[in-house]
């Protein structure tokens, strides 16, 4: 029994293994300069936003993926949101916020948010580079942050803004079949919108437009690498 759970368990490492290294070779060779932007999955929410950009507010979020390491698998660290915020309380979220005149670019407003929500310092974070924008109907423009980050990093939740902090597999992040598309109301507007299930935790709204987009542009450069090597 001890063999098979072994035997089980370096399956799934390897299995993470193969996707990490694909994030890591998409940021390396396979991304779009400037990248492409992230869409909202119903195309109602894009063309509501599509003309406001110039008004929203800047803001800028996390993705931070542990290291590749021996016997252990790669996973992305994400936040339950606090139930006492005013908005998207409860919600799954990336660590991230609002950024402020002391930033100087989307990195830095990355990094000192997530500083202040999960206690993940700077000089913790190689950057690996960022995604498109992603206009929101609730007024902010968000840059996602892409950065890789060591394994056992001990990880303090701010109470008033963090509720929770946990990881989930990277191979399951990254996996454009497990996101399910499903319709919630919005401003009294039936909305399509995509959902992430992990254990007991929904990821959905922002957050998994932010991570289908990913697996999908790593998705697509995969494809285009195979017919280079042909």
């Amino acid at each position: 029994m001890a063999s098979d759970f072994s035997k089980e368990n370096s399956m799934k490492t390897a299995g993470s293994a193969h996707v990490y290294h694909d994030l890591i070779d998409y940021f390396s060779h396979g991304q779009l300069i400037p990248p492409k932007k992230i869409a909202h999955p119903d195309p109602s929410v894009n063309e509501m936003v599509g003309g406001k950009i110039q008004t929203l507010r800047r803001a800028a979020v996390l993705l931070p993926i542990t290291r590749l390491h021996e016997n252990k698998s790669s996973d992305l660290v994400l936040t339950v949101r606090s139930r006492n915020l005013k908005s998207h309380a409860g919600q799954i979220s990336l660590p991230g916020g609002t950024s402020e005149d002391i930033d100087k670019d989307s990195i830095a407003t990355a990094l000192r948010e997530s500083e202040e929500e999960i206690g993940l310092k700077a000089k913790h974070v190689e950057v690996l580079g960022r995604l498109g924008d992603l206009a929101l109907p609730s007024g902010f423009h968000v840059t996602p942050i892409v950065g890789i980050v060591d394994q056992g990093l001990n990880f303090v939740a701010c109470p008033d803004e963090v509720a929770d902090i946990f990881q989930a597999p990277l191979d399951l992040v990254l996996d454009i079949t497990a996101y399910k598309k499903s319709a919630m109301t919005f401003d009294n507007q039936e909305r399509i919108i995509l959902e992430l299930m992990y254990e007991d935790y929904r990821i959905w709204g922002a957050t998994a437009a932010i991570l289908y987009h990913l697996a999908s542009e790593i998705e697509h450069w995969k494809k285009i690498r195979s017919d280079l090597e042909i």
